[in-house]
């Protein structure tokens, strides 16, 4: 078994991420749920299956240390390749660091200024050049929608195929968008083309999608998450 079977066989498929025509198109993505429900585990899972199909990813973790930011792509990637058997594990692991870069902030200094300082510097010292970003622990309560157009500007300034964010929403906030997408997103959600949310039920935990904007997959799609795991189950 090698790394082309985790891409073929990863769960994402279904909702039409790493296709072609996906590839071709620069788009934001969001993943939100209530706080401590796994929205950091599904995001480094979106950064693997990336990797794996050959883009350099910049994951950047406002809040947190680059240790435990790599803990989670340690644990996510041993719980993937788990009971199975790997040809060229070692090989595939190494592949993963070198197209991985963890860069991290503070949340009080985090804005898309100060990350396009840091990214030129990078770029300009041929350190790394990333195809894809994640953007975990973004402070949406905080948010206006032209800061939130700055990231659009930035993706489409540098090339990146896609930007991924993670939001916090709130129980006892009940304002929603047309679309469904709760607050603090509400009033953002037109920039986002991609926008899922964690939702824990009775006897399970999915992964709802709530907007899709290239047409490949239907709102009100879902997947189901292992809650041991938080791993996106195949159907």
């Amino acid at each position: 078994m090698g790394k082309e079977d985790l891409v073929v066989n990863n769960p994402l498929r279904v909702l039409g991420m790493g296709t072609k025509a996906e590839d071709e198109q620069q788009r934001m993505g969001l993943i939100m749920a209530r706080a401590g429900l796994g929205k950091t585990a599904i995001l480094v899972q979106i950064a693997l299956d990336s990797i794996l199909r050959g883009n350099k990813v910049l994951h950047v973790s406002i809040g947190e240390g680059v240790e435990k930011t790599r803990a989670w792509y340690d644990d996510i990637l041993n719980l993937m390749v788990e009971g199975k058997d790997f040809d060229n594990l070692p090989e595939m692991v190494s592949e993963i660091v070198s197209k991985r870069m963890i860069m991290t902030f503070k949340e009080s200094s985090f804005g898309a200024a100060k990350l396009e300082e840091r990214l030129k510097d990078m770029v300009q010292q041929d350190i790394f050049c990333p195809d894809c970003m994640i953007i975990d622990g973004y402070d949406f309560g905080e948010t206006t929608h032209e800061q939130l157009q700055e990231f659009k500007a930035f993706m489409i300034t540098h090339g990146l195929k896609t930007i991924w964010f993670s939001a916090v929403s709130h129980r006892g906030d009940d304002r929603v968008s047309e679309a469904g997408v709760p607050a603090p997103c509400h009033e953002i959600d037109d920039l986002f083309e991609m926008i899922m949310m964690i939702v824990p039920e009775q006897d399970a935990i999915k992964l709802n999608l709530l907007k899709c904007t290239s047409g490949a997959v239907e709102p009100g799609t879902s997947l189901l998450l292992d809650p041991s795991t938080m791993l996106i189950k195949k159907g």
